[in-house]
């Protein structure tokens, strides 16, 4: 009986054992089957992005880039590849960027998107090497890889390729997550193919995570060593702003109260409109817009126009008179501009978007923050800002009217709330630190690397 227990015990052994190989063989299957793919659609990639530049979402002049063709020369000594996706995470990432210039190691930054391209130029300008970054194609990122030949690759928050991962581990290039993060969708969708995951995040180097429950995900995905570091977004400094333009519309607006809607998604704009109807007979307050995405703005204008509302826009340098009801923010990387000209600011993507924006630029610059629900992206940022009294969560659009009404009429509360949300901002720095720190063991050897190379040889 004892043996024929035992055998039934190996047998069962065996079965998991061969079940998961089989599971494994097929993750490798759907990885090859991914990379072939690739190579089918990469005839289709010219006229993809020419499509894409067409419809304004790719710069035209630099659009072979993504197709892994380089337009600047490669620097001699040790450079560090890192990517970000969008605006946001090339904001996070710009302290680092400048630790590793002061290091002596090179940059290359790519970006996804032209309003990050523009950012990086006003940002950090010659600091940093920017290309657009390439298509996830084997043929794209062999040719880009094989051009630059990073010594490590750093990239910033969610950013998952699997040809990309797969290259740079077949080359033995470190490759680094920081400030990580995993919406809640996202942990749901790896979770559903864990064999998938675990062939990918088990390749890289070293995640660096925002928070515990983003290191815990991480984990449960296959990755090793991760480490939290908090979030680097507050290590930021706060978005410039041009003086001349700040107190030239200082001086329009005068004694009159205001309050922002930011980074706002579709619907957000109408119902910030809504609220501006509603209570400007009571506080006759200008209301600032600012959407995500400032190709929207006329459609945005003529919807507020609809409305009877008047409204004067960045882009044409319209003056805010008395009778200005919208200043419409379609301008690019003037977030810091439109955030000092008020003391109240609703985050977007929050109330008819899912997912949030980032609250920490707002409450830095002097602003009380609001937002809808929907904030799983920036859950941790909210939370802080929250349990301090930086910033309030509303559930629908009336609820919002009350808040903003309520904050616009009591200057107590605004003021109480300001101050809680730069105190949250204090305690929240840090995180540019730890992630130096866990970085050490890939960034000294290049340290010593690139102060050893003659200067000659290090000119870019």
């Amino acid at each position: 009986m004892l043996a024929e227990r035992r055998i039934f015990h190996i047998s069962g052994h065996e079965r998991r054992s061969r079940t998961g190989a089989i599971r494994r063989g097929l993750a490798r299957l759907a990885l090859t089957g991914y990379r072939v793919a690739g190579i089918l659609v990469y005839p289709l990639a010219g006229p993809f992005l020419a499509y894409r530049s067409w419809k304004g979402k790719e710069d035209r002049l630099r659009r072979s880039e993504r197709l892994g063709y380089a337009s600047q020369p490669r620097p001699r000594g040790p450079l560090v590849w890192a990517h970000s996706a969008s605006v946001g995470e090339t904001l996070a990432l710009i302290p680092l960027l400048r630790e590793l210039g002061r290091r002596d190691i090179h940059v290359l930054l790519t970006t996804g998107t032209v309003t990050s391209a523009e950012l990086v130029k006003n940002r950090l300008g010659g600091q940093v090497i920017h290309q657009y970054v390439p298509l996830d194609l084997k043929f794209s990122m062999k040719r880009f890889i094989s051009y630059w030949r990073p010594d490590a690759c750093i990239t910033a928050e969610s950013e998952i390729w699997p040809t990309t991962l797969l290259e740079l581990h077949r080359r033995k290039i470190p490759q680094i997550t920081v400030n990580a993060r995993i919406s809640d969708r996202s942990f749901e969708r790896w979770q559903r193919h864990d064999t998938i995951a675990e062939a990918l995040f088990g390749k890289m180097s070293l995640v660096v995570a925002q928070s515990d429950l983003d290191a815990e995900r991480f984990r449960d995905l296959g990755a090793w060593p991760v480490l939290v570091s908090g979030n680097l977004k507050g290590d930021t400094d706060p978005p410039p702003c041009d003086p001349a333009a700040l107190q030239r519309y200082r001086e329009e607006i005068g004694e009159r109260k205001t309050w922002a809607a930011i980074s706002t998604f579709e619907g957000e704009e109408k119902a910030a409109a809504g609220i501006h109807k509603a209570l400007k007979p009571r506080n006759g307050q200008l209301t600032i817009i600012v959407p995500r995405h400032p190709e929207r703005s006329d459609a945005i204008e003529d919807m507020l126009k609809a409305q009877g509302l008047v409204v004067a826009r960045r882009s044409r340098n319209d003056p805010l008179t008395p009778e200005t009801d919208i200043f419409l923010g379609d301008s690019m990387g003037e977030m810091g501009l439109y955030l000092r000209l008020t003391e109240l600011a609703f985050v977007g993507r929050s109330l008819t978007g899912e997912g949030g924006q980032n609250p920490l630029e707002p409450a830095m610059l002097g602003c009380a923050v609001l937002s809808g629900s929907h904030v799983q992206n920036f859950r941790d940022a909210y939370a802080n800002l929250a349990r301090k009294g930086g910033a309030r969560l509303i559930r629908d659009v009336e609820m919002l009217a009350k808040a903003v009404h309520y904050l616009l009429s009591n200057d107590v509360a605004r003021r109480k709330m300001i101050d809680a949300g730069q105190e949250t901002i204090n305690e929240m720095r840090g995180a540019l630190s730890v992630t130096v720190k866990a970085l050490e063991p890939y960034i000294n050897p290049l340290t010593v690397t690139a102060r050893l190379q003659p200067k000659s040889a290090t000119a870019r």
